[in-house]
C-alpha cells in the first residue's frame, strides 16, 4: 500500500538508503516514489519475492487477506528468513490467523501498527507498537527507526489490540470535549475561550490539547479521519465482543461517528464532531423534527 501513509513510510526507506519494491492500486499514484527510486512490482507477490521484510499498509481486513491470498498474494512467495511487518490497523483476530499462515511457510510476522498522521509519516516521527517474537522484531527494528518510533509491547495481535483501546479513548475524548465546547458555546461563551480553558483545566490531556485548537480552525487536511476513526472504533467493539468486554463510551461514540459519516463528514479530522453535535440540536428543535442518529 503505497498510500499517504505507506508511500510516506516507503520515502523515509528510500531516503535511508534501503532498496524499496512496491506495488499500489496504480503505478500512476506512485510516480512520485519512482521518481526517488522505488522499483515497482505488478503484484503483491513479486514484491515479496523481491525483498527480505514486506511492510504492508493497508485500509481493513478484507485488503489484508486479498494481498496475502491468492496466486498473487505475498503468502505464494514468502518463505523462511523473510518478515513481514504489518502496519495496517486490522483486527487483532484477523492478524493472528494470518499470523498462523505466515509460520506455516516458515517465516514470521509482526502487527505493527502505526499512530500519526501523513505529515509525521513524512517526518519519520510515527509512534509504532509492535506484537510478535522479540528476535524478530531486533532484526527489523533498524528499519523501523528509519520511519519513527518502535517499541514492542508483546506477543503477536498485542499491538493491535492496544492501538484499537488508544483510539477508543481519543474518540471518546473528543466526543466529550466537543459536547463541553457546544454546551458552553451556546451559552455564550466564546468557542476559543471554551476550548482555551478546557485545556487548561484538570481534564487537560494530549489529545485536547492536540485537538482543541482544530474545533475553532478546522484543518485543511484530516489528522485522523472520522472514517478511519470509525473503523478502529468498529475493530475494537468486535474485539469486545469476542471476550465479553463491555465498551459504553466506545458504543456511543461508534453511534456518532456513524451519525457523522452519513452527514457527509467522513473525510473530515474527528474534530469535525462538534459540528455534528450543532447540526444534530438544530434538527431536534425543529418543530415535527424526529431524533437523528446518535442523540
Amino acid at each position: 500500500g503505497l498510500g499517504h501513509i505507506g508511500g510516506n513510510m516507503a520515502a523515509r526507506l528510500l531516503a535511508a538508503g534501503y532498496v524499496v519494491h512496491g506495488t499500489g492500486r496504480t503505478r500512476a499514484r506512485a510516480r512520485w516514489l519512482l521518481d526517488r527510486g522505488l522499483r515497482w512490482r505488478d503484484t503483491p507477490r513479486e514484491v515479496a519475492e523481491a525483498a527480505t521484510v514486506v511492510f504492508t499498509s493497508l485500509p481493513d481486513d478484507a485488503t489484508l487477506d486479498a494481498v496475502a491470498s491468492g496466486p498473487d498474494g505475498i503468502l505464494a512467495a514468502l518463505g523462511p528468513h523473510q518478515v513481514w511487518v504489518d502496519t495496517s490497523t486490522v483486527g487483532p483476530r484477523t492478524s493472528r490467523r494470518l499470523t498462523a499462515r505466515v509460520r506455516a511457510r516458515g517465516a514470521a510476522m509482526l502487527d505493527a501498527p502505526v499512530f500519526g498522521t501523513a505529515p509525521q509519516a513524512q517526518a519519520g516521527t510515527l509512534a509504532i507498537m509492535v506484537g510478535g517474537d522479540p528476535h524478530v522484531y531486533r532484526r527489523v527494528a533498524p528499519i523501523l527507526r528509519a520511519i519513527g518510533t518502535p517499541a514492542r509491547v508483546g506477543v503477536n495481535g498485542h499491538a493491535l489490540v492496544l492501538k484499537l483501546a488508544i483510539a477508543i479513548s481519543l474518540a471518546a475524548q473528543v466526543l466529550a470535549l466537543a459536547e463541553a465546547v457546544l454546551l458552553a458555546e451556546r451559552n455564550g461563551i466564546p468557542r476559543r475561550l471554551a476550548v482555551d480553558v478546557l485545556a487548561r483545566s484538570t481534564v487537560g490531556s494530549p489529545a485536547l490539547h492536540a485537538r482543541g485548537p482544530l474545533l475553532v480552525d478546522a484543518p485543511h487536511g484530516a489528522w485522523n479521519s472520522i472514517q478511519l476513526i470509525r473503523g478502529d472504533i468498529g475493530l475494537a467493539l468486535a474485539a469486545g465482543r469476542d471476550l465479553g468486554v463491555p465498551l459504553p463510551s466506545a458504543a456511543v461514540a461508534g453511534t456518532v461517528l456513524t451519525a457523522a459519516g452519513a452527514l457527509g463528514y467522513d473525510r473530515c479530522d474527528i474534530a469535525a464532531l462538534v459540528q455534528v453535535l450543532g447540526l444534530q440540536q438544530q434538527r431536534t428543535r425543529r418543530p415535527g423534527a424526529t431524533e437523528p442518529p446518535g442523540t
